[in-house]
């Protein structure tokens, strides 16, 4: 018997959620594998608290915790994990050797394959799907996916619109996982 090595990933948004987020973070448990905090709409003294949190919970979970857009929060908290998006990612990439994991959004092929080559550990490539937090913006579909995973190595999830009824297709582009907001915090 294998094991499956695709993950699941979840993006917070605490307004979502009907419970305190690090408890929703605990009931994820044997649900997800990786928690990116994405709540960039918090003052840097209010994600950091919320990091604390949350950190605390995941590690309580065993789902790897990973901080957002707060590198210099990540850093004082110890969470050696940091996702950007990509235009912070290029513009910070030399100044991220404090984290063992290094994750990027990118929105096209040309994004991914520099993330890759500037040490970017896994790359998010959205939107795939149109998602309800996005109206209007069509998705990128399953060859935008697919043309990634051939033209890098590092680890690409997908994020935009996944449910249980589509994450099959997201399986079969090869991709080592799909990120969900809304499915996770309800």
């Amino acid at each position: 018997m294998t094991m499956s090595t695709f993950k699941h990933i979840v993006i917070s948004n605490r307004h979502l959620c009907a419970l305190p987020l690090a408890e929703q973070s605990r009931r994820l448990q044997g649900t997800a594998d990786m928690l990116i905090l994405r709540e960039k709409d918090l003052s840097p003294s209010a994600y950091r608290q919320l990091a604390l949190e949350v950190g605390q919970a995941c590690r309580e979970a065993g789902i790897q915790f990973i901080c957002h857009t707060f590198v210099q929060i990540a850093e004082e908290i110890g969470c050696r994990s940091i996702h950007l998006p990509f235009p912070q990612f290029w513009e910070q990439r030399e100044n991220l050797a404090a984290f063992s994991t290094v994750g990027v959004s990118v929105h096209s092929i040309k994004e991914a394959l520099r993330a890759q080559s500037a040490g970017a550990d896994y790359v998010i490539a959205s939107n795939i799907f149109a998602a309800s937090c996005k109206p209007g913006l069509p998705g990128k579909g399953l060859s935008f996916l697919r043309e990634i995973r051939r033209q890098i190595s590092i680890s690409v999830y997908a994020l935009g619109g996944i449910t249980d009824e589509n994450e099959t297709f997201i399986r079969q582009t090869d991709a080592d996982g799909a990120c969900r907001m809304s499915d996770y915090m309800r």
